[in-house]
């Protein structure tokens, strides 16, 4: 079959004809040189053919000549396309008004997003960022090339050691790698260590001032543990006392823990929601009706439409709503006796400092009753109890 992309913008069409004769019909047309192709006799009298529109025109006289009829098959061509189109104006108008919609929708900068700062205010970013012309709803065409946005807001923003800006479709993303600044040591007050808590003290390192505790020696809150002053007399002088100290300290937690354990489970009942998403408004589609269940959980999916780097600000989301039920079970009296001793110890070492740890444990009551086991225990733990004092200088 003869075909071609110039045929395809003139247009042609395969006819059938019909008479007595059709070779002379075709012989005409040769003469004639008419451009005709792939003919296929069905019988002596009947025939189909391809040709040309501009030639079908001109095969109308030969036609009577011949004392032949044709019957159009089909139409192929750019022509024809244009001519179904015109028929169907609003669809037409429709789809080049969605392309027009899409081509102005990924023109436009619709989320401005910041990474790696963690001391930098993201709002002076961003504040600096709309001051060169980025922000939400400008036209991609009016931003700067990313390498002057980049030094720009470098120049203002003169705690990040380098700036970069990044382009992907309709959003922008400005990374900041922020410069380290040397902590300047605070200007410190003489002062002495004394005890945060009455302890037992258990070790002592003076790293600067005079112990005045020792091992062994029982402390109670408020006692000094480190002078820091130093002399006597003439020779007296204060300096910033510093150092470590531990000592053992009592604790007597009253733990409560019920005997009944409750379990999140899900009873495969979903609801499924589907929404369109533009922007960051989104419509809801499917799902409709309030939800059936007391507890539920929702899982969200979202997917944006997105060409090579172009991200468009269109897309879709996918919401399964899950109902989830609650599950009791009975923990054993040991099980729960053991699980509320370790959280009170974990609350008392997570206040205690990193040092801490737990020297001995007793427990002193217990009791069970109402669901629940009652106790009352008792704790030695050895941490750092060494606490801050200023000196006061003398009127």
């Amino acid at each position: 079959m003869k075909t071609s992309i110039l045929l395809a913008l003139r247009g042609y069409v395969l006819i059938e004809v019909r008479g007595e004769h059709l070779e002379r019909l075709i012989n005409r047309s040769t003469e004639k040189r008419l451009s005709i192709w792939d003919i296929r006799f069905r019988g002596d009298s009947h025939a189909e053919l391809y040709i040309t529109i501009k030639d079908f025109f001109r095969l109308r006289p030969l036609l009577k000549e011949t004392g032949c009829r044709f019957h159009v098959l089909r139409r192929h061509g750019f022509p024809f396309v244009l001519d179904r189109l015109e028929k169907r104006k609003l669809f037409v108008a429709g789809m080049i008004g969605f392309v027009i919609g899409i081509y102005l929708l990924s023109s436009i900068v619709w989320q401005v997003n910041v990474e790696g700062n963690e001391h930098i205010d993201k709002n002076a970013i961003l504040q600096a960022a709309k001051e060169e012309g980025v922000y939400k709803l400008q036209w991609k065409f009016r931003l700067k090339s990313a390498s002057e946005l980049s030094k720009s807001l470098q120049d203002k923003l003169p705690e990040a050691a380098w700036v970069g800006v990044e382009l992907h479709g309709t959003h922008v993303t400005i990374k900041v790698v922020e410069a380290v600044i040397p902590d300047k040591p605070p200007l410190l007050n003489p002062r002495h260590l004394i005890a945060s808590k009455s302890a037992m003290i258990t070790s002592i390192f003076a790293e600067k001032g005079r112990p005045v505790a020792k091992p062994n020696m029982y402390v109670k809150k408020g006692d000094i543990l480190i002078s820091g002053i130093l002399g006597e007399g003439a020779y007296q002088k204060s300096v910033v006392a510093s150092g470590q100290v531990k000592g053992l300290v009592w604790y007597a937690p009253k733990i409560e823990v019920p005997l009944v354990q409750q379990y999140k489970v899900y009873t495969g009942d979903v609801r499924k929601r589907f929404y369109l998403v533009i922007g960051s408004r989104a419509l809801q589609l499917t799902g409709y009706g309030n939800i059936p269940y007391q507890q539920f959980e929702a899982q969200s999916e979202r997917k944006t439409l997105q060409w090579r780097d172009f991200v468009l600000p269109v897309g879709w989301l996918r919401e399964r709503v899950m109902e989830v039920g609650v599950v009791e079970q009975p923990v054993d009296p040991q099980e729960a006796k053991a699980r509320g001793l370790e959280q009170a110890k974990g609350e008392i070492l997570a206040a205690a400092g990193k040092d801490a740890k737990v020297v001995s444990e007793k427990i002193l009551h217990e009791k069970t009753e109402n669901g629940k086991v009652y106790m009352e225990a008792h704790l030695e733990v050895e941490e750092s109890i060494a606490q801050e004092l200023p000196i006061m200088p003398a009127p």
